[in-house]
């Protein structure tokens, strides 16, 4: 299909608003998050007016798939866009192969995540993933974090989801990853629609800048940012145990966001309005996903989101070496 046809999220043609709500937090990263809490997070995003849900089969071990679905149900199909992922298949045993990340998650089904990115592993993954969200057909469906099966994920799993786009059980195939350097690879030897890029384009680390972001702009590839706070050392580089990217922060990333916040703090706004109102200067970008565990995170990151932030904040980060003077910045 010729790029330029393509809306901006492929076939699809979706329009939705710039602010998506991504699972991990209310699927128990880190901490377990109970059913009534996590229905009350999505509700209050709902009346924020927020429109694209992401999860995946990995994050809970299918709860965020199920507490998803289960506020989805209640809302207008057509209202909503709604993203999940293949990759993992869940299993009741453990093995050999099963995604130590799992561990991160707490107060989850006693289900292990196990790699797959076969031809059939993806079909198996995505039924299991509606029967979860109790709809019929996704939006977006991304191949998850294939970081060492290149291969077997364009030859396996690229092609099932090629199929079901063909029969309209989804909208847009993407690819959602910790890394830029892979994602470009995709951009250039398969005919994707989407990327979900995690962490590795923020105010902090624009890695991404350098071949994948430009990539997508000339195959019109949308991107959906998530991760921008790079795993809390954006959210608040003195917190205990501040992460950068889901590990500890290394002393040199946490001056440098102090640094940022120092800058942020000299025009009054917070380092978490920039960090989400970041990525909007790229022309690539078409959403920022956050995720919260709580209806106040919720009511906080919208807030950011609308800050006014001046065009001389990024003028000073720049002049301060915090951004190339390269690197694009919102205009408002």
């Amino acid at each position: 299909m010729d790029p330029t046809q393509r809306g901006p999220f492929g076939r699809t043609r979706l329009q939705v608003p710039r602010l998506g709500f991504g699972t991990v937090p209310i699927a128990g990263l880190y901490e377990a998050v109970d059913d009534a809490t996590a229905q009350a997070t999505l509700e209050r995003a709902w009346e924020l007016g927020v429109r694209l849900y992401d999860t995946a089969p990995l994050y809970g071990m299918g709860l965020g798939e199920q507490r998803l679905g289960r506020f989805l149900r209640a809302q207008p199909r057509a209202g909503y866009v709604v993203s999940t992922k293949v990759g993992r298949l869940l299993r009741s045993e453990p093995s050999p192969t099963a995604d130590s990340g799992a561990t991160n998650f707490k107060g989850t089904p006693p289900l292990h995540p196990v790699f797959d990115f076969s031809y059939d592993g993806a079909l198996r993954s995505f039924e299991s993933s509606l029967d979860r969200l109790g709809i019929d057909h996704v939006d977006i469906l991304y191949i998850h974090d294939p970081d060492t099966a290149y291969e077997q994920a364009v030859d396996g799993a690229y092609r099932a989801l090629e199929r079901l786009r063909g029969e309209g059980a989804l909208g847009a195939i993407g690819v959602g990853m910790n890394q830029a350097e892979m994602l470009a690879r995709f951009a250039r030897d398969t005919d994707v629609d989407c990327f979900l890029v995690a962490g590795r384009y923020t105010v902090l680390d624009q890695i991404a800048l350098n071949e994948l972001l430009p990539l997508c702009v000339e195959k019109n590839i949308a991107v959906v940012i998530g991760g921008v706070y790079n795993s809390g050392i954006l959210a608040d580089p003195d917190a205990p145990g501040a992460r950068f990217n889901y590990e500890p922060s290394s002393q040199a990333w946490l001056d440098r966001a102090r640094r940022i916040r120092t800058v942020c703090e000299r025009h009054g706004v917070p380092l978490k309005a920039v960090a989400i109102q970041f990525p909007f200067g790229h022309p690539a970008v078409a959403v920022v996903l956050t995720g919260v565990r709580s209806p106040a995170e919720m009511e906080e990151n919208e807030r950011m989101f609308r800050w006014a932030i001046p065009p001389a904040l990024w003028s000073d980060l720049k002049r301060e070496g915090l951004l190339a003077e390269s690197v694009p910045t919102p205009s408002t």
